[in-house]
């Protein structure tokens, strides 16, 4: 059988990226990383797709080729996207997929490549950050398996034959698992047709077929690790902003310390009222039209990758920030109250100093 390795290496790279400001050949977003001969399906829609630039890719020490391509998406993230070939019996794909899961000449020549393309762009690039978060992934895709008598096998007929194998490659473990590990990976498995099937992983998928199901399958398993790429970077924000907040209440400072709330809390507020703005961005960069089959299959994708998780937590720390900023107003508001009634106290003291004086 034949079929091809593929390796998402994602980056958290700046705030946003001004796609129409990218000069590439490739109109933005033209085939949304899908190939040129299949569509995007009618009833998926991406606000802004990402813009596809493709990338040369010398080969590797030794002697694997590469085909590869950049992603840029609207909401910061550059995707490195590398293909290898393959060819051989289940055994032999197993023993030549595994090793490259994780191998530190594909990660460093990813991120050549991405630092490339970032040269390349920089002037599309709102707010570049210094230090990137990183998101991988990967997909074994196989195209089509024939049968004994020329007719390709079916998903039923493929996880009846070859679950073990399957659950390997998800898994990107050299070694045999056990029937309740095997089964545990198989659980994870959809499919529309008969000639199709996804099972998918915490950090790689198995992908078979060779229509527009598999196609716009490696798309949203691609999107899916951008929103969690994107919401990992918005929680650990969102937790040293906490930490820091946490920190400038403990110090004692006595009124100045009061007088200094309106601008943490402002402070405070703008960025949680900018990370809401975000996160609703990358919600809402794609939409299923009606409740058809890639929207349960992105469910669980996201379910699987972890995003729902993460977006929880960033829902949560946002809360959190809110009832910090109600808090922060109101102690700076019990303040002012007490400075000013305090003033008034004193002028009325003196009014009366002087009018008994007087007398």
């Amino acid at each position: 059988m034949r079929g091809t390795l593929r390796f998402l290496f994602l980056y958290e790279v700046a705030e946003a990226i001004r796609l129409d400001a990218l000069q590439f050949t490739h109109h933005p977003g033209a085939a949304a990383g899908l190939p040129t001969s299949t569509a995007i399906p009618q009833y998926l829609r991406f606000e802004r797709p990402p813009a596809v630039e493709s990338i040369e890719c010398a080969p590797l020490g030794s002697g694997e080729h590469l085909e590869g391509r950049a992603k840029y998406y609207d909401y910061g993230v550059l995707c490195i996207e590398l293909e290898m070939p393959f060819e051989g019996e289940w055994p032999a794909v197993v023993s030549q997929a595994v090793p490259w899961v994780g191998s530190a000449t594909l990660e460093n020549r990813a991120g050549e490549l991405a630092r490339a393309a970032l040269a390349r762009s920089a002037s599309a690039l709102v707010r570049p950050y210094e230090n990137w978060l990183r998101e991988d992934y990967y997909l074994v895709q196989i195209p089509e398996i024939l049968g004994p008598y020329g007719q390709p096998l079916s998903a039923k007929e493929l996880l009846a034959s070859h679950s073990r194998e399957i659950a390997q490659l998800v898994r990107a473990e050299s070694l045999p698992l056990s029937e309740a590990e095997c089964q545990e990976v198989l659980q994870s498995n959809i499919s529309y047709s008969q000639t199709d099937l996804l099972v998918v992983g915490w950090n790689g998928a198995f992908v078979y077929g060779n229509g527009e199901v598999s196609s716009t399958t490696v798309l949203l398993l691609e999107y899916a690790n951008t929103q969690l790429l994107e919401f990992r970077y918005y929680d650990r924000l969102m937790t040293h902003l906490l930490d820091d907040v946490y920190r400038s209440l403990e110090r004692k400072g006595g009124f100045n310390a009061a007088w200094r709330l309106p601008r943490r809390a402002a402070r405070l507020n703008t960025i949680r009222l900018d990370v809401m703005e975000l996160t609703e961005k990358v919600d809402n960069a794609i939409k299923f039209l009606s409740d058809m089959f890639y929207a349960r299959l992105y469910g669980l994708v996201a379910a699987r990758v972890g995003v729902p998780d993460y977006r929880r937590l960033v829902d949560q720390k946002l809360r959190t920030a809110g009832e910090l900023y109600r808090f922060m107003v109101e102690q700076f508001n019990q303040t002012r109250s007490f400075i000013l009634e305090l003033a008034v106290v004193i002028i009325l003291m003196i009014d009366l100093f002087f009018l008994f004086r007087g007398k």
